[in-house]
């Protein structure tokens, strides 16, 4: 006997709990443009080998994957959990995460496990309004139904507008090569490169990190990444010279893939801005590194190299147009203790990045006040300050560390909850987004690389979910995760929430999204049940159909 039913695309599915979805996180609405996506969850009382079947006008626009489970050992900080309240599971358990393609449309079932399908709906921009249905066959190879379930889906005459956020996740070109074996910047390397470019850009993220050196991130002081230099540079007769092919080529894909924004990779270590990130080069008949863990900010050598590599790398930008979409970066989360050495390495570049953006992922409103950095990056747990002070272009990021009250991306955490960023985000005129982990597959401080399948929680020490929302699939192609959908679905809920807002007003749409709240929301306070972020699309799709 099989049983299904269609639950909604926030429900979490465990293999040994029957999941709540409330049929009015059934009623779904669209946009022209849209994604939309609900489950049909299953169980049986045999393993069965079955087939799927979808029948809908939308054809090849429904895509249907499985979702597949991964291993946690640590979900999270036990005393956060404890304190925040607001977590699914406070335990080490698998977690449903991987979404995996149905090759052939074959489905194995499993004998008395709930799981469940992925369904999305890729509604085209030309898409007639109406009420469609979508019907899920599950079959027998002989032909026998076991199973049909029907999801209504309406199409309201209204598109979604384009992405005004500007979103970044750290993209790590080197674990790319580590996981599959590949050698840096091989043909076999650039095409995975490019497979998970197009699938970031796809997703909503419009911004990619650019190791114009190995990028100094997440790495032991004293240890190295492998390298990932897309800047050629070589030292002859006492001058250096620089070649951008490589930067070029990495430009070209981005294009191609319909990344918009570059982010130039840190010119000096995390967390204190102390020495200069791994350079490599060409220097007197050898190639070596001649810039590391070893070469101090206060050195002579490093910022007389930069003097000569920012001009040149500046006028390149400038002459292949692409100056205005370039944010550089001095150093990754400083803070009051390292203030000193941060500046001092910002006035070293600062002289030759005259006009071109400076941010930094910086959480401390003190050290903002100093003007040390212009485009600060505050945490989600912290950016009340940057917020009642008015600070204009205001973007925000979470990791490890927003483990507390905020919205994240923790296995360990609802859908709903990292689905709640995209209000957030509208309420607070947020300009864009970041995260650390696109796909960051080592342990901490890159000591060593896992296998992203068997290992979510970087060897224990990140929650499961913070370090990678993505999975290095088979030939270099990768997996999405259910919690990239989610926070995809956020962003999406942004764009049309800013779409009304346009046309109506933002305190409109801010009384649609605060209406029957008992507490306005915050970056800290925010409703926690599905229903509330699907009722509210569906009521922002109704009123944009109507003005």
């Amino acid at each position: 006997m099989l049983y299904s039913k269609i639950v909604s695309a926030l429900t979490k599915v465990f293999k040994k709990e029957n999941p709540l979805s409330p049929p009015e996180c059934n009623h779904l609405t669209a946009l022209r443009g849209d994604t939309v996506s609900f489950q049909v969850v299953y169980l049986s009382d045999e393993n069965l080998k079955c087939k799927v079947n979808i029948l809908s006008e939308f054809g090849k626009n429904v895509i249907c994957r499985s979702v597949e489970s991964v291993p946690s050992n640590y979900p999270g900080d036990p005393a956060a959990m404890y304190k925040d309240g607001n977590y699914i599971k406070t335990s080490g358990c698998e977690f449903p995460d991987i979404l995996r393609s149905l090759r052939g449309g074959n489905l194995k079932i499993f004998k008395n496990k709930y799981r469940s399908i992925w369904i999305d709906v890729e509604v085209p921009e030309n898409q007639p309004a109406g009420i469609y249905e979508i019907k899920i066959e599950l079959f027998l190879a002989d032909g026998t139904v076991l199973a049909t379930n029907t999801q209504k889906i309406t199409v309201y005459a209204a598109s979604l507008p384009p992405a005004r956020l500007i979103h970044t996740e750290w993209f790590h070109t080197d674990c790319l090569a580590d996981y599959y074996g590949y050698e840096v910047f091989s043909e076999k390397h650039w095409k995975a490169i490019e497979n998970f470019m197009r699938l970031a850009a796809k997703r909503g993220i419009n911004m990619i990190l650019t190791p114009i050196f190995t990028p100094p991130l997440d790495t032991e002081i004293g240890g190295e990444r492998t390298t990932v230099q897309l800047v050629d540079v070589s030292f002859r007769n006492n001058k250096w010279s620089f070649g951008f092919d490589k930067l070029t080529r990495w430009f070209d894909t981005a294009d191609k893939c319909g990344i918009k924004y570059f982010e130039i990779s840190h010119l000096f270590t995390q967390w204190g801005a102390n020495a200069a990130p791994k350079i490599m080069a060409a220097y007197k008949g050898k190639y070596k590194r001649v810039f590391g863990w070893d070469t101090r900010v206060e050195d002579g050598e490093y910022p007389d190299f930069l003097s000569k590599f920012l001009p040149a790398l500046t006028a390149y930008l400038k002459s292949s147009g692409r100056a205005d979409k370039c944010y550089f970066h001095v150093s990754d989360e400083p803070n009051l203790d390292n203030m000193e050495n941060y500046i001092r390495a910002k006035n070293i570049i600062a002289p030759y990045l005259e006009g071109f953006h400076m941010m930094d992922a910086l959480s401390s409103y003190e050290f903002y006040e100093t003007g040390a950095c212009q485009m600060p990056i505050p945490a989600s747990n912290h950016i009340e300050p940057f917020i009642e002070h008015g600070v204009k272009n205001l973007w925000t990021y979470y990791c490890v560390s927003q483990n507390t009250y905020v919205s994240n991306r923790f296995m360990a955490m609802s859908l709903a909850r990292t689905r709640a960023i995209g209000v957030q985000m509208f309420k607070y005129r947020i300009a864009g987004f970041l995260q650390w982990g696109f796909n960051f597959y080592n342990t901490a401080l890159s000591k060593e690389h896992i296998n992203p399948y068997k290992v979510t929680d970087a060897g224990g020490k990140f929650p499961s979910g913070d370090p990678f929302i993505v999975y290095p699939g088979a030939n270099g192609k990768p997996e999405e995760s259910i919690r990239m959908m989610a926070f995809f679905s956020a962003q999406q809920d942004l764009r049309a929430l800013t779409a009304l807002a346009e046309k109506t007003s933002y305190e409109y749409v801010m009384n649609i999204v605060e209406d029957g709240l008992s507490d306005p929301i915050t970056f800290k306070n925010y409703p926690h049940s599905d229903y509330y972020y699907i009722n509210l699309r569906n009521r922002i799709n109704r009123e944009l159909a109507r003005k």
